[in-house]
């Protein structure tokens, strides 16, 4: 092994380190293919099109662009870091496409071209953002343009984990290469279509100085190990793009509210507040738009019409019907907008309520969508008591909008609602408010609109000390072994507190954390480590290990498992059943790999398009965020396997990711950051839920009692397991300073630390802080354990983990 690749595989090791010990099964699930085809097509957006696309039929194809050979599959890190058992790039998608001809000369000419000059992945955290480009001179490229009726130019972007895309070429903008490999490829050629295969947004600004030399734009994301094949159906009309934007394309960096926030060591102020992304930029600058929010281009033509609107019990009942009017097959997501007036609390211009898609219909064939709005969507968050409801969902008087349409901009308003007077919609109260005050952005309506104002955030005004004194649970008092097992409890046959009470402090400290390292042998190799059953005297018990692996875009492990498209581009698809469909292949694949829980889906918000991990999340809308991952999870959860919804919360930044602290009203934090997960827990039901490693307004998500017992349990119901991210900070509790680590961490309801062990370094040892204060006073208590033990049993008891240890 020579010095480059030992440091390579120690730093790799140190950090949460590529899959290693990869076996050579290369088996593929029976009808995943197909699946992850159609769903990597789905979510393809059509930025422009002049009628090029799709493609005539047998139209020779010139591609140019290193990345037609070098696909990017997905993104870096453990979310994307699946052994897949193949993967089809551009030139193999459009070898195998039986409708459109591959000039092969030039496809040739790159191969080789790669081969000899092989990209460099890096190390972890440092891997490459895009893969430089081959030389071409102007006369190659006009070669190809006599021998060919079109051209594909394959623009490329990688992203990962534990690093941000950055304000640079390469990055974010265009390199200098890709732009003269644009003006050639369209000085000599009429028809030039720009294939964008990201992980991110990135400027598309540059696109508007080429005019209509460019024929059509397409973002294909990175679509897993079927890419070339779904990128070929749709250049050749097989399939028709029906994808819409998750995020808006602004038209300079700079635009974005938050682009002098984002990126600091120590922490950043969330100044523009509930004003994320469309919700901005609608409000305050539609002229700094490119590309809205929901924005998508098809082939065919459709014709919409409103059908009706109607109150129901929990809200309102939209009928709207698409018929296809055009000469190809496609499907149209509709999207329905809530438009609040300004209030007192100062609320955007347009909030997405809800949406849905028809199927894919043939020409002529005509749907009928239902789009339900709960009466929630029009209530908004009162943190100070402006409305006279402090801590409080409140509806405010005035008139409501209802827009249908496709896209934020473009949507018409088709039905309004009258308020009287603020009406108390859900009491609750203050948690994880910002400890310093900060001036964020509000909007005021004036007389030209919409004005952006300033105030101050609503600091913390709570005792969290005495919420927490006032809310420990009782003691159950310890019996020993009495022979109870925990197919008990799941059969009936006896209550979960009688097997608790059975547990030793030895088990109970050993069932709040993992099996101490990542790859456990309790699991299936290469796992991303094991908890619950981590000690023989619990397994003769019969508490089973649960196994993990990495998600969102696959599994995890040694064994070759299926690459599927990444969270963003399932959002651009706005397709839920699809998702669902595609995640409940997964979970019969996690039967047989040996998984029990996929760490994903991924669910923090685009706050801005230069969060690394950004490929791995879907939307900068909550409510996309939540209804999408709401799907995977049911299909995740199919097959008894569970789904870990993550990272909770506010884990927007990579950078200093594990100390960063995240300063934001209690108002954006409700709003925007939770409300995804909001809806995931309430519709998806997931039986795990993953902490974030960044601080919350102070508090590190691992420790944070109010999102994680008064929020997530309290107010939302929730009543799995919440573990923490791989591996955590240290830290006393400021209400209870003799408090620390594990049990500051079990206090909050964070249930189990994973991996498990005291360090990242692989020893078996766990740091000794979650007994050191039991049976003191304010220290850790008896019942706090126990009720951390039935939260990580009610989950073990329902996953596979428990048939597996009871065959």
């Amino acid at each position: 092994m020579n010095l480059k690749a030992a440091f390579v595989k120690v730093f790799n090791a140190l950090s949460q380190s590529e899959n290693s010990g990869v076996t050579k099964d290369r088996t593929v699930t029976e009808g995943m293919p197909e699946l992850i085809r159609k769903a990597a097509a789905e979510g393809a957006v059509l930025l422009k099109n002049d009628g090029t696309l799709p493609f005539s039929k047998n139209s020779t194809v010139s591609l140019f662009g290193r990345v037609q050979n070098d696909w990017f599959y997905t993104g870096y890190g453990s979310g994307g870091d699946v052994v897949k058992p193949y993967a089809i790039n551009l030139i193999e998608g459009m070898r195998n496409c039986e409708n459109l001809k591959l000039n092969e000369s030039l496809a040739a000419a790159y191969e080789k071209w790669c081969k000899e000059n092989p990209v460099d992945h890096g190390v972890w955290g440092h891997w490459p953002r895009f893969y430089p480009e081959m030389p071409i001179d102007t006369s190659a490229v006009k070669n190809a343009a006599e021998n060919s009726d079109c051209a594909v130019v394959v623009i490329g972007r990688s992203s990962g984990e534990d690093r941000e895309n950055v304000l640079e070429k390469g990055s974010y903008y265009m390199t200098d290469d890709e732009l003269s490999l644009i003006t050639k490829v369209t000085d000599s050629f009429s028809k030039t279509v720009i294939v964008f295969n990201i992980g991110c947004m990135m400027d598309f600004g540059w696109m508007e100085s080429f005019g209509d030399k460019i024929s059509a734009a397409l973002i294909v994301w990175q679509g897993g190990m079927e890419s070339g094949n779904a990128v070929c159906d749709l250049l050749s009309g097989k399939a028709t793009p029906s994808g819409k934007l998750a995020a808006t394309a602004v038209k300079k960096y700079e635009y974005y509210p938050c682009a002098n926030d984002f990126g600091a060591k120590e922490y950043n102020n969330y100044v523009e507040d509930i004003y994320v992304g469309y919700r901005y930029f609608e409000t305050f600058r539609q002229n700094e738009v490119l590309y809205p929010f929901g924005h998508g281009l098809s082939y065919t033509k459709f014709e919409k019409s409103f059908v009706s609107a109607e109150g129901t019990d929990d809200g309102f009942s939209f009928r709207y019907k698409v018929k296809n009017v055009g000469d190809f097959n496609g499907a149209l997501a509709i999207q329905v907008y809530v438009e609040k007036p300004c209030g007192v609390l100062g609320n955007p211009y347009r909030e997405l309520a809800g949406f849905n898609k028809t199927k894919i219909l043939a020409v002529g064939e005509e749907e009928e969508l239902t789009i339900d709005v709960p009466m929630r969507s029009l209530a908004s968050y009162d943190e100070s008591g402006k409305t006279g409801f402090a801590s409080a969902y409140v509806i405010e008087k005035g008139t409501y909008g209802f827009a249908i349409g496709e896209d934020v901009r473009s949507a018409e308003t088709v039905y309004t609602y009258e308020n009287a007077e603020n009406a108390l919609f859900e009491q609750l109260t203050q948690v994880a408010a910002p400890k310093y005050a900060f001036s964020k952005i509000k909007a005021e309506k004036g007389e030209n609109g919409y004005e952006i104002k300033k105030e101050a955030a609503f600091t913390s005004r709570t005792d969290l000390r005495k919420i927490i004194k006032d809310n420990l649970p009782e003691d159950i008092r310890q019996t020993g072994d009495k022979g109870i097992k925990l197919i008990d409890v799941k059969n009936g046959k006896a209550t979960m507190e009688d097997f608790v009470a059975q547990l030793s402090i030895k088990e109970l400290e050993a069932i709040t954390r993992g099996d101490y390292t990542m790859r456990s042998k309790l699991g299936a190799p290469g796992n991303a480590g094991c908890f619950a059953g981590v000690l023989q005297s619990m397994r003769d018990k019969g508490i089973p290990a649960v196994t993990t692996t990495d998600g969102p875009s696959g599994l995890r492990l040694s064994a070759s498992c299926s690459l599927i498209p990444i969270g963003t581009l399932l959002s651009c698809s706005f397709d839920t059943k699809l998702v669902e469909e595609l995640l409940t292949a997964i979970s019969g694949e996690m039967i047989v790999k040996g998984s029990d829980v996929i760490l994903a889906p991924g669910m923090n918000i685009h706050r801005t398009p230069l969060c690394g991990r950004n490929f791995e999340y879907f939307s900068e809308d909550p409510v996309l965020s939540g209804k999408i991952a709401a799907a995977y999870v049911r299909g995740a959860q199919k097959n008894g396997t569970s789904a870990c919804p993550k990272h909770y919360a506010c884990n927007n930044q990579e950078y200093n990711r594990n100390k960063n602290d995240s300063r934001l009203s209690e108002r954006a934090l409700r709003e925007i950051y939770l409300r995804g997960f909001e809806i995931c827990v309430k519709e998806g039901k997931p039986n795990n839920i993953m902490t974030s490693y960044n601080k919350i307004n102070g508090v590190w998500g691992h420790y944070q009692y109010e999102l994680c017992t008064t929020v997530l349990r309290k107010e939302w119901g929730y009543e799995g397991n919440v573990m923490t991210d791989w591996w955590m900070q240290d830290s006393n509790s400021p209400e209870f300073p003799e408090l620390k680590n594990q049990a500051y961490r079990v206090r909050a309801q964070v249930d189990v630390l994973m991996p498990g062990g005291a360090s990242r370094l692989p020893l078996r040892i766990s740091d000794g802080t979650l007994l050191k204060t039991y049976k003191k006073e304010d220290g850790i208590t008896l019942g706090e354990m126990q009720r951390s033990a039935m939260n990580v049993l009610r989950m073990a008891m329902n996953s596979p983990a428990l048939d597996r240890l009871n065959k």
